[in-house]
């Protein structure tokens, strides 16, 4: 309802009717929810003209109108809920990308060991058949290159972008990362896959020692009781063992110090890398295999391969070829999945992961070949194992 009322004109004059023409002071303040207004506009009061009075029923209407106008036009949504209809913390986008990253860890981790499972079934069947590890090592290497320089031709893989101070830092863990590899394999030509895994969970106590007594550096007193049950194990695994070999000791003993190496050149050299995991590792495999060739042909050499591949042949048939071309994929996928997984988790998770990896590596090696194992001998692995679990709480 709108109301008009006439008024009479006034004569205004003097003082009082400048005043009257002067801007009518406006408001600062506005309500958060109503539309500004232009505040800056002089109003002059004409009191000849009707004044309208507006109903408080139209008033109303004009403000919901209003404030349904801003609502269409707000960026963000502001919602409140009752304590019973709130929305759900596992609906909240950070709750799902987290659960996502989880899902996605434990994708790499499983793939992780299981790739390092065949492969190590693999490699064996290979020595026992071909026992030529510097050879092994070196195919396994050149596939890993092969592989990785077809992805970056056909664009399935970024291309790194590298330069010559990053191959320069990299050297140095090139050459550890031959000297572990090559160490390892020889392990395992020589004695049980059981074995040499058993030996190299004693890889913590050769990182400590090295730490401690090259670099300088301290750790708790819980670190270093770790390593009691990791040496008593690994020690306990080693007597009891029924095919023990000396050089198969030797390489895991050996192959754990250049692995450890190998970590301290990473952390050292590789600080702020700009290439991602699975580049990182191709440009490695790609720098030891230069690294290795030369020492491999001097070792065994062409000719020596030439009549151990034809006596493998004669006895395991063509089917030799599809185990060393098994072995060397394997080896590059697993390891390039573990440096994936790498780029994702803390180095703590990675070495559980390592750790569990190993007792995947025994259990399904002594099945699938039959390796007799005493329960003494069974004990030792299991406490070494334990103290590897221990050292990694320790060191967090």
């Amino acid at each position: 309802m709108i109301s008009s009322l006439k008024q009479s004109t006034l004569a205004l004059s003097g003082p009082d009717f400048h005043r009257s023409r002067s801007p009518v002071p406006t408001l600062t303040r506005h309500l958060p929810f109503l539309p500004q207004v232009n505040t800056r506009r002089n109003f002059i009061v004409s009191l000849s003209k009707p004044l309208h009075i507006v109903s408080p029923e139209a008033f109303s209407t004009s403000l919901k109108k209003s404030l349904k106008h801003e609502k269409k036009q707000s960026l963000i949504t502001c919602k409140a809920y009752e304590a019973d209809k709130s929305e759900p913390i596992s609906d909240s986008p950070g709750a799902k990308s987290e659960a996502a990253r989880r899902v996605k860890i434990g994708i790499y981790f499983a793939t992780w060991w299981a790739l390092n499972v065949v492969f190590n079934i693999y490699n064996k069947k290979v020595l026992n058949a071909f026992p030529f590890p510097w050879l092994t090592s070196t195919l396994s290497l050149a596939t890993g290159s092969l592989i990785m320089l077809i992805s970056w031709a056909l664009r399935i893989a970024e291309t790194p972008k590298t330069d010559l101070d990053f191959w320069k830092t990299l050297f140095p863990v090139a050459v550890a990362h031959t000297i572990g590899h090559v160490a390892a394999t020889v392990s395992m030509s020589k004695v049980a896959v059981s074995f040499t895994h058993i030996i190299k969970s004693g890889e913590p106590a050769f990182s400590v020692l090295v730490s401690r007594f090259l670099l300088g550096e301290t750790f708790p007193p819980s670190v270093y009781l770790s390593l009691v049950p990791i040496i008593g194990g690994c020690g306990l695994a080693a007597l009891t063992e029924l095919n023990f070999n000396m050089t198969g000791f030797m390489g895991a003993m050996i192959s754990n110090l250049a692995f450890v190496f190998r970590n301290i050149f990473s952390k050292k050299g590789m600080k702020g890398k700009s290439v991602s995991g699975m580049n990182y590792y191709a440009c490695l495999s790609m720098l030891s295999l230069l690294i290795l060739t030369p020492f491999a042909i001097a070792v065994e050499g062409p000719q020596m391969w030439t009549l151990g591949f034809k006596e493998s042949l004669s006895q395991i048939g063509p089917q030799i070829v599809w185990w060393m071309a098994a072995q060397s994929v394997f080896y590059h996928l697993y390891n390039q999945v573990s440096y994936m997984s790498l780029d994702e988790i803390s180095p703590l998770t990675f070495s559980i992961g390592n750790t569990m990896k190993r007792i995947s590596v025994i259990v399904s090696s002594i099945i699938i070949f039959h390796t007799p194992v005493q329960p003494i001998n069974a004990l030792g692995a299991a406490i070494a194992i334990l103290g590897t679990f221990l050292y990694s709480q320790a060191k967090q």
